[in-house]
């Protein structure tokens, strides 16, 4: 009879709720300046596709980063830390409000759940405040201080979380800061601009994670280079993405195929996985597929993973950084060389797939609905008059070319 590992979660039965899924995971959602400021209609839309398509997501723990900008200027570069004036000016009013909707949609489950609306408004002042940093960068010389200050705002159960850091820190030192304070052995990362499309079988693939924890950790040691050597039952699951348009039928793109060694991991290991299950629910087969890569967008990992592979010290990720545009690239060259198994990073792959599951929403260019509606209506008057003014020209144009009717002799 198996034992289970010290540091492993026990695996739910089918016939527990979602509850007992929720509290082995924790959603971190970072968001930043964007042009839709102060609507949060950004965070509104991905908190409704979770409850269309993944609703463990909205009763499970949640930390929101807000990061913030770098300087002021006439034009919008979001990627680098720049926003124009009227973006800066209305981003700590988005702040609050995004702090609002986050409490609103997930104290509905907390001690400060009201019988009649559905909100306390004076949840806000029983949350504790505590303070970090975000370090980064070399520490050689002791005069440099390389590291972002951070205000922690939490409710007194610990399920809602806010980081506020007080420069800049970028995608990537967000997302560690938050792992720092997550207490669950698994994480679910959410951009802000980023919306389920598909459903999601999170407790399943929860299940699966774990078992294959404990098959992998009371495996012998295998040669990561030797596939003869490996087996599913064994393979590690750590990290699972959702795929997106790009991502369709990725087990045969060029991402895939072009090279050897991933193609033979694929052949290997692509197929369905089978996580625990009672008898009384169907038995539910979780399709995966090898990646090559740790993208940003939505991803399910293990917490403990995450923190040694991407974050193992200061200098893995500097302030202002994306986790694909750096570690990701070095994870990708460590595959191809035969080292997939240590980054254990697959693809969710249903129907083959063909089946999208996240939308980008583009928040870096998207105004809101209201601000968006205007821009259309704004364009279609514009080409009208233009397109109006260009017949005229034409038919100024052709004026001396264009016969009077009564000089046209009749047949």
């Amino acid at each position: 009879m198996e034992s289970a590992l010290p540091n492993s979660p026990p695996v739910p039965s089918s016939d527990i709720d979602s509850r007992i899924h929720a509290d082995l995971v924790t959603l971190i959602i970072t968001t930043s300046p964007t042009p839709s400021a102060p609507s949060t209609e950004l965070l509104d839309q991905i908190l409704q596709s979770f409850e269309r398509h993944c609703p463990t997501l909205s009763e499970c723990r949640v930390i929101l980063v807000l990061d913030t900008y770098d300087r002021v200027g006439s034009a919008s570069r979001l990627k680098k830390g720049q926003v124009l004036p009227e973006g800066a000016a209305c981003f700590e009013q988005y702040k609050e409000n995004a702090k609002r909707v986050i409490l609103e949609h997930y104290s509905r489950n907390s001690e400060n759940l009201n019988d009649d609306d559905g909100y306390n408004s004076s949840a806000p002042d029983l949350m504790s405040v505590s303070y970090a940093e975000a370090e980064y960068g070399a520490d050689t010389y002791h005069q440099t201080t390389n590291a972002a200050n951070l205000t922690i705002t939490r409710t007194q159960d610990h399920r809602i979380t806010f980081i506020e850091p007080a420069q800049r820190i970028g995608f990537g030192l967000a997302v560690r800061s938050a792992l720092r304070l997550a207490t669950t052995p698994y994480v679910w990362i959410q951009q802000h601009d980023w919306s389920l499309v598909s459903d999601i079988p999170l407790g399943p693939l929860l299940d699966l994670m774990i078992q294959q924890q404990r098959f992998s950790s009371s495996s012998p040691s295998q040669d990561p280079e030797d596939l003869s050597s490996h087996n599913t039952l064994s393979v590690p699951i750590k990290y699972v993405c959702f795929p997106s348009v790009r991502m369709l039928s990725y087990a045969i793109s060029a991402h895939v195929r072009d090279f050897a060694a991933l193609r033979a991991l694929t052949n290997l290991y692509k197929g369905t996985f089978s996580p625990p299950s009672s008898t009384s629910q169907p038995k539910v087969k979780i399709p995966l597929t090898p990646l090559f890569f740790w993208h940003d967008k939505p991803h399910l990992a293990e917490t403990e993973h995450y923190l040694a592979q991407v974050f193992p010290n200061r200098l893995a990720m500097p302030r202002g950084g994306f986790i694909e545009d750096t570690v990701g690239q070095r994870a990708r060259d460590e595959m191809k060389s035969g080292l997939w198994r240590k980054w254990a990073c697959w693809l969710y792959y249903p129907e083959e797939g063909k089946k999208l599951c996240v939308r980008h929403l583009k928040g870096r260019t998207w105004r809101g609905t209201e601000a968006e509606a205007r821009k259309k209506v704004e364009w279609l008057r514009s080409f009208s008059e233009d397109k109006d003014q260009k017949c005229f020209n034409t038919l100024d144009n052709l004026g001396p070319l264009l016969i009077p009717l009564h000089q046209i002799a009749p047949c």
